[in-house]
């Protein structure tokens, strides 16, 4: 028995031993940045920005992988599975663990992960077609309240459809929701006609503005967009509607504290890279420097309030 007791213990004394030894010598080799998008995305583009200045930082390749699919659920699911070795780390967004997880079932929580911090805050903004009669967003809502037809709304989900029902109930508009995969499928959704309006990212829809095919009316956002300055934030028109979302990183449940630590020193030093900022801004992105802890209290704090949103919402989804 005390055999035994002396080999076990020994195992166990190795074990952590060769776990600070991982540690210390993190990363001696190339690092895995997982998306939850596809490649193009606005969300990929501003991690691979990023990523330019986090490998800078560790002083080793760091590699982009995309697995989109399933809501923006399948790339956090299989960082989640991966050896907590800081080899492979998730852009886990907002809506992937405080909002997605309300609506369908997903094999992860927001324990699975250790966060590494935030990176970047969306903006959104509210578009209609170019050649549409309404120039302003009080000329959208009256018309979309006089109308004998539905005005209909593209959206990949929450919380783009959220912030249009909230503005449907206060300016007393009932708007139909088309669902679209991507928010580049439900910008053209607008382009084509098959939808009036629809809230997204600056950067997909800024290419059909210059095209003189879309036209954007408001911002979305708590402030005003990058692209269009002049134009209200729907606060600013009177309505109480805004959209908040994010982007970060984290490494699966129980990755060494120095790796984590390590981690965020990169991140919160590749936030402040100049070339950084300035792309981020370019592309409608707000760079942030959020710690690790604060992020995880962001979406903490949020799958709470979110789950409470949907309910709430006229066409909420459940599971």
């Amino acid at each position: 028995m005390k055999a035994l007791c002396k080999g076990i213990l020994s195992g166990f004394v190795f074990s952590l031993a060769a776990g600070n030894v991982g540690a210390a010598g993190w990363p001696d080799h190339e690092v895995k940045v997982v998306v939850n998008y596809g490649a193009g995305g606005v969300t990929d583009v501003a991690t691979r920005i990023m990523v330019r200045a986090l490998e800078k930082n560790l002083g080793k390749p760091v590699v982009v992988i995309n697995r989109p699919g399933g809501q923006a659920t399948l790339g956090p699911s299989f960082v989640a599975r991966q050896p907590p070795d800081g080899y492979t780390v998730g852009v886990i967004t907002y809506s992937s663990v405080a909002i997605t997880p309300h609506l369908i079932n997903v094999d992860y929580t927001i324990a699975d992960f250790d966060f590494v911090g935030g990176f970047g805050q969306y903006q959104y903004g509210l578009a209609v077609k170019a050649d549409a009669p309404y120039k302003t967003l009080a000329e959208f809502i009256t018309a979309a309240k006089t109308s004998s037809k539905p005005f209909f709304f593209s959206a990949p989900g929450a919380p783009n459809n959220l912030a249009m029902w909230d503005l449907g109930k206060q300016a007393g508009v009932k708007f139909e929701q088309v669902l679209y995969k991507s928010g580049i499928e439900s910008v053209m959704a607008v382009v084509t006609g098959d939808a009036q309006v629809v809230i997204q990212t600056p950067s997909e829809i800024e290419p059909q503005i210059k095209a003189g095919k879309l036209r954007m009316l408001a911002s979305a956002s708590p402030n005003r967009l990058t692209i269009t300055p002049e134009l209200p934030t729907l606060r600013e028109a009177g309505y109480d509607v805004q959209i908040n979302s994010w982007m970060g990183l984290a490494v699966p449940k129980n990755t060494p504290g120095e790796i984590v630590a390590r981690l965020q020193d990169a991140l919160m030093t590749a936030t402040k890279d100049p070339e950084v900022v300035q792309s981020f801004k370019n592309m409608g992105i707000d760079p942030l420097s959020m710690s690790g802890a604060d992020y995880k209290k962001k979406v903490t704090d949020g799958y709470v309030e979110m789950g409470k949103a949907l309910k709430e919402a006229p066409a909420a989804n459940t599971k």
